[in-house]
């Protein structure tokens, strides 16, 4: 009889789990820390697991106009975990939810962002002019901002994975090239 009450009033959170405890299916309890842990038995209280470690998520690639309004294609990636459940677990629930809700704040992010620099920021023939680390920099720090309070994810990294331009930019951006060498010699 001992064992089995102890089955049903112990749980065990490990180091890469977080934890909630629901009484009557209301959050009451939020565990971070690993251990041993007690709970009334069901349908009291129940514990709702979550995997606290590192995910990495990578948005479709998403044409964005820069500030002089030249398009560019972005493929941006983001490393996510869980920080606070209780947050999380009300906000989104699921790691599929908080994935879609994600792909839309990088989106968001993207567009305010890259909309804020010039396209010589991204593809210049001077490579000192060229802003990359700190345009993904900016775009981390927007992305923190609202995920963390609004669903308890702690955004880790996010990077540029890809840039592209549309062909007619590029043809663009060839002649412009030819023209200014053609200057110079």
């Amino acid at each position: 009889f001992i064992v089995l009450s102890l089955v049903f009033t112990m749980f065990q959170v490990r180091e890469t789990e977080s934890a909630l405890v629901l009484t009557f299916g209301k959050a009451t309890r939020q565990i971070t820390e690993p251990g041993l842990y007690f709970k009334w038995p069901p349908p009291i209280e129940s514990v709702q697991k979550f995997d606290s470690r590192a995910r990495g998520l990578v948005a479709e690639l998403g044409e964005t106009p820069t500030k002089g309004a030249v398009p560019i294609i972005v493929n941006t990636f983001i490393v996510w975990r869980i920080a606070e459940p209780l947050a999380f677990f009300n906000a989104v629930g699921t790691i599929s939810d908080a994935e879609s809700k994600l792909l839309s704040q990088i989106s968001d992010t993207q567009n305010k962002v890259i909309g804020r620099h010039e396209f010589s920021e991204f593809v210049n023939s001077d490579p000192a002019k060229i802003k990359f680390d700190e345009i993904e920099k900016e775009m981390l720090a927007e992305i923190q901002k609202s995920v963390r309070s609004d669903y308890g994810i702690e955004i880790k990294a996010l990077g540029i994975r890809q840039l592209k331009i549309s062909e007619d930019v590029s043809k663009a951006v060839f002649e412009r090239m030819k023209a200014e060498r053609n200057r110079r010699t």
